[in-house]
């Protein structure tokens, strides 16, 4: 089986390799300009998008090119695998062609079941388990403003998705403190659970929003229903009470960040006021997912 090195969930790396990757980040992110740094220059990437995206693919495409490589976009309609190929056969055909894989589905078994047989390196891009690449973003963006990580607290409001699961994911790593605002009868994954306590982790789960926000450093939200699920109005009003609006940004610190991974639905999960007035972190938020994203790729493909 696969013994390459890949990057399909933040527990692939530990606390020296994250902080070595954002310090790589703020050299890529300072040399953008500079044409010579090219440390995927004959490398050829896959990328298979079984979900649509748009900072995701585009972030991902122009790193590739910046750093010297050549993308190659697959869509699921692209590949067989959009007929019934299994996922096994399609990873040992593109093993002969490629150099490395970004994939962006579903499950994550498939991206699992992909790297074992690929045998060549591959970042996850998004699954329905995880977001890695957008996890490191986020606390990439924290760092820039906030350098000592472990006294941070961080509250995270919403739905028990990809997103609340990547960062019970990194807090086990990074060690900062963590509250998941989430609603009465929403559970934690029990995989997701039960990595936190193997790793050492702890968070909080809160009910009450003002509560949850009390002195933090950080208050983070994602949309209420995550791609490729159904719309449920039984779900998004349960939710609704857990939308970071002016009263939850009160209860924080004076001097608190407000991010948002994109896309927004404004006055759901969070008020058009609050995205507006915190709107310089969340553009810069997804600026830095080329500019880690790269770091990445330069410590998971070469």
């Amino acid at each position: 089986m696969n013994k390459i090195k890949n990057f399909l969930s933040v527990l692939d790396l530990n606390e020296e390799e994250i902080y070595s990757i954002f310090e790589k980040t703020f050299y890529f992110k300072k040399n953008r300009l500079n044409n010579h740094i090219k440390p995927l220059a004959d490398k050829k990437i896959g990328m298979i998008f079984e979900k649509s995206s748009t900072r995701t693919r585009v972030s991902f495409e122009v790193g590739i090119i910046e750093l010297g490589g050549s993308p190659l976009f697959m869509s699921s309609q692209d590949l067989q695998l959009g007929r019934g190929e299994p996922i096994k056969d399609t990873a040992r055909v593109l093993a002969k062609y490629l150099d490395g894989v970004v994939i962006r589905t579903f499950g994550q078994d498939r991206i699992k079941e992909f790297a074992d047989f690929f045998e060549k390196p591959v970042i996850n891009g998004l699954t329905d388990m995880y977001h890695p690449a957008q996890i490191l973003a986020d606390l990439f963006t924290v760092y820039e403003i906030k350098k000592d990580i472990k006294k941070l607290k961080v509250v995270y409001f919403g739905d028990p998705n990809n997103m609340l699961n990547s960062w019970i994911n990194l807090q086990a790593i990074m060690g900062f403190k963590l509250v998941l605002a989430i609603p009465e009868g929403f559970k934690i994954n029990k995989v997701v659970e039960d990595n936190s306590k193997k790793y050492g982790g702890s968070f909080e789960i809160a009910h009450d929003t003002i509560k949850a926000s009390e002195n933090a450093d950080v208050i983070t939200t994602d949309v209420f229903i995550s791609m490729g699920q159904e719309s449920d109005e039984i779900k998004i009003n349960k939710l609704r009470p857990y939308i970071i609006d002016e009263s939850v940004v009160s209860s924080a610190k004076d001097d608190v960040i407000v991010l948002h991974c994109l896309p927004a639905h404004r006055n759901e999960e969070i008020a058009e006021t609050v995205f507006e007035r915190f709107s310089k972190n969340i553009f810069d938020e997804a600026e830095n997912r080329l500019h880690v994203q790269k770091a990445i790729m330069e410590k998971i493909f070469i």
